[in-house]
């Protein structure tokens, strides 16, 4: 089975607004947690292939350092229109399934995927991990690809939870602590830096954000 990991990558400079930091510190933190997302996917023996959609410049060299496929947004519409864009090349490149995730879980490890993945039950299926809050999406997994539309950035979770099981009577809602904590806000960036899953991110991030 040929699995993708698609990662849509919004513009450094438009992203993480509700975070209230200066434009260079929400970059900086962007590509600090882009680095450890790819890095993680990367070494994961489940997943054959990154597929990054963007067209952030630096997200660009940081997808190559890790052997991604980079796909142009030029339009950056939604992420629902990138993950568009990655579906389309994935059935035209004869992958199975795909994994969307954030570019925000910078907690993951390879044995979070691997229990994620115990799940699935081809020859269809979708497996869904919500947010923190349970409001988003923080991993979604397809089979085939075209199982179903994405719904992103509309009470993600509970929509991909319905729509999955108009498609598929395989579905699982996953619960895996490291992929639910994302960084929307202050309030979760001050929560991720409490857990302390990954002590180097942590140092990344304190430094990025002159926290002593």
């Amino acid at each position: 089975m040929k699995i993708a990991a698609i990662i849509p990558v919004k513009t450094f400079s438009n992203a993480k607004t509700r975070l209230d930091l200066p434009p260079k510190k929400i970059e900086d933190l962007c590509k600090v947690m882009l680095e450890e997302i790819l890095h993680t996917i990367s070494i994961s023996p489940q997943i054959d292939k990154i597929i990054i959609v963007t067209k952030e410049e630096k997200a660009k060299e940081i997808g190559k350092k890790f052997n991604a496929i980079v796909l142009i947004d030029e339009k950056e519409e939604s992420v629902n229109s990138a993950v568009a864009i990655a579906d389309k090349y994935l059935l035209e490149n004869n992958y199975d399934a795909s994994i969307v995730f954030p570019q925000d879980i910078p907690y993951i490890k390879t044995q979070d995927i691997d229990f994620m993945l115990n799940y699935k039950t081809p020859p269809n299926f979708a497996i869904i991990i919500p947010s923190r809050r349970f409001d988003g999406t923080n991993a979604l997994v397809r089979m085939p690809i075209d199982l179903m539309n994405t719904h992103y950035n509309e009470d993600s979770y509970k929509i991909h939870m319905n729509t999955a099981k108009e498609h598929t009577l395989n579905v699982a809602m996953v619960f895996v602590k490291r992929i639910m904590l994302d960084v929307d806000n202050s309030e979760d960036l001050k929560f991720l830096l409490e857990q302390n899953e990954k002590p180097h991110i942590v140092e990344k991030i304190k430094k990025i954000l002159e926290i002593n």
